[in-house]
Parts: C-alpha cells; sequence; structure tokens
C-alpha cells in the first residue's frame, strides 16, 4: 500500500512547503487539486501549483485530484502534463475523470455539462494524449476533435506514458471498461467490499495494455487522524480488500494548521496494533 495526502489548503508557496514536508514524513504522494470556481474556495491553476511543489521535492509522486480533461485543451494538456513530468524528473501521475459540476467553468461558462458528452470528451482526449505523448506524427479524427498530424517534442520522461488513473463508478460497465485501459483507478466508493469486487474485476478483465510495466493502482480517498492507531484502523480493512494507494484529504473545513498536522503525524501505519 502506498500513501498519498491531499494539500486541500494554503497558497503555492505554502503548498510547495507542505510538499516538502510531506515528503520528510514518508508519504509516497503529494496532490493537489483542480478546479476553476468552486463556491468560495480559494483556488489556484494545479499546473503551476505542482511546478511548485515539484522543485520542493524529489520523491513522491505528484498530480491534481481530479483533472476534468472536458474542459481543457487536449493538445495543451498533453503539453502541460509532458513538461510537469520533465520538471519532476518522472513523478507526475494523472488523475481524471467527468469533473464536478459544481465548479462554475462548466455550465456558467458555456462548457458541456451532460456526462455523456464529458464522457465522450473524456475518452479523445486520452487517446490524443497518448498519441502526442508518443513523440511521433500523430492526428485525430473525433467527433469532438480534429487535427493533422503534428509531432509534439520532447516526450515524457515515463515511458510507454505518464500513468493514468480514470474516477470509475463501480458497477457502471462503460465507466469500468473505461479504467481498464488505463494505469488506475480513483474509486468512489468508501465500503471495503465493493473495493474487493472491484479488484477482483481488475483482476478477471484486464488484459495486457499499451503501457506494459506499469502497475495498475486502486486508489481510494478518505481521512484520517494523525492518531497511528486510529489510522491503521481505517486503512486496514481496504488494504486487505486490495487497494493500493490511500489518498488522505479533508474537504470539511481544512485550514493549513490542520493540514500540517495531518502531514506531520505521517502516513497510516498498519504495524500499529488494532
Amino acid at each position: 500500500m502506498k500513501y498519498g495526502v491531499i494539500v486541500t489548503s494554503g497558497d503555492p508557496q505554502t503548498v510547495a512547503d507542505l510538499a516538502s514536508e510531506a515528503e520528510t514524513a514518508g508519504w509516497d504522494g503529494v496532490f493537489t487539486w483542480d478546479g476553476i470556481a468552486v463556491g468560495s474556495l480559494d483556488t489556484y491553476d494545479p499546473w503551476v501549483v505542482l511546478a511548485a511543489m515539484s522543485m520542493r521535492t524529489e520523491r513522491v509522486r505528484l498530480g491534481a485530484i481530479v483533472t476534468p480533461p472536458s474542459r481543457r485543451r487536449p493538445w495543451k494538456l498533453a503539453r502541460e502534463t509532458m513538461t510537469l513530468d520533465r520538471l519532476s524528473a518522472g513523478r507526475l501521475v494523472l488523475p481524471v475523470g467527468l469533473g464536478a459540476l459544481d465548479d462554475l467553468a462548466f455550465g456558467n461558462v458555456g462548457e458541456p455539462t451532460e456526462a455523456r458528452i464529458r464522457a465522450e470528451l473524456l475518452d479523445e482526449t486520452l487517446e490524443i494524449l497518448g498519441g502526442l505523448w508518443s513523440g511521433r506524427p500523430f492526428g485525430y479524427a473525433g467527433r469532438h476533435y480534429r487535427f493533422d498530424p503534428m509531432t509534439f517534442s520532447p516526450t515524457p520522461v515515463q515511458t510507454p506514458r505518464i500513468p493514468i488513473w480514470v474516477v470509475g463508478a463501480w458497477p457502471n460497465e462503460r465507466s469500468m471498461r473505461r479504467v481498464l485501459r488505463y494505469d488506475g483507478i480513483v474509486t468512489q466508493t468508501d465500503r471495503p467490499d465493493e473495493i474487493r469486487a472491484i479488484a477482483d474485476y481488475i483482476d478477471r478483465e484486464r488484459k495486457p495494455t499499451s503501457a506494459p510495466g506499469v502497475p495498475f493502482e486502486i486508489v481510494v480517498q478518505g481521512r484520517t487522524d494523525p492518531d497511528q492507531e486510529d489510522a491503521a484502523e481505517v486503512v486496514r480493512p481496504y488494504v486487505e480488500a486490495g487497494a493500493t494507494w490511500w489518498i488522505d484529504a479533508d474537504w470539511e473545513r481544512p485550514t493549513v494548521s490542520s493540514v500540517r498536522r495531518r502531514i506531520e503525524a505521517g502516513p497510516p501505519r498498519l504495524d500499529v496494533a488494532p
């Protein structure tokens, strides 16, 4: 099991400081989030924040949980992610989903809100990313995007691609089939029995992919307290069910101080007796 934390409070400099502290405390990944206008939340561009985080860390995985490609241009996203993968020496992961419609950067500014359309845009974007990251001439003709061949250089550090984690709505067949094509699932359940069912489905249905050697990750999000015994008790059922990443996040009333306290306590330790 690997452990990550989403830094849910702080300006870019503070988030970069917290990322460094998380690396020192033993976390395996440090993440930000991707939004434009969500309520009264202080919101910063995730790619700028991730650049600052990458400059203050050396080991941890980095990413934004989650990016909705349906409101981003695929070729721009390809450039941003490649640049960050190089800046971080190959530590970027790209978690993606349809996006939350409480972000006013969807319907409020004329972006598609229908789930079917956002899913089509997601699928086309992921195909385009793989083609442009390859460094070979690549053109595309889809329902929403069309362009003549172009060659993107340089390529990401990671091969055969930057790992892509896809939000999966279990047991929706279409959603899960999308998950199978990539490198991980960001689950949307807090039930260990459903995590076990997802793990069994992945083992049964996943075939060799275009990213051989890239491990498939089952990512669970939740919240634990700094107390290691309590944290271990929360996480242990998910480990036993087959999850491979636990992502800790406080979305309720996060402050820089509360996030720092959780980070400094370190990731959950399963060697703590229940």
